[in-house]
């Protein structure tokens, strides 16, 4: 979540994937945005809803630190171009 901002449809389908496990199922959710900053990337409405149903019961794992894809990227590690 967070790379680039969703459209109406694309919001209202991640609530209602959050939604549909709430209080029923675990759900792993990995961005580069704050819960709290939702809104920048959905309707309020949508993201307030979400996130309520996300943060319930949650387990919040905040990592810092440096891309491991782009050190390695830069390493000339990973993924060797086709020539």
């Amino acid at each position: 979540m967070g790379m680039l901002p969703a459209g109406q449809d694309a919001a209202e389908a991640f609530y209602r994937i959050i939604d549909a496990a709430y209080e029923r199922r675990s759900i792993a959710v990995t961005s580069n945005i704050h819960p709290s900053g939702f809104d920048s990337i959905m309707p309020k409405t949508l993201a307030t809803a979400t996130t309520d149903r996300l943060l319930h019961h949650a387990h919040l794992v905040p990592t810092k630190g440096d891309s491991h894809r782009l050190a390695e990227a830069l390493a000339g590690k990973g993924v060797i171009p086709l020539n």
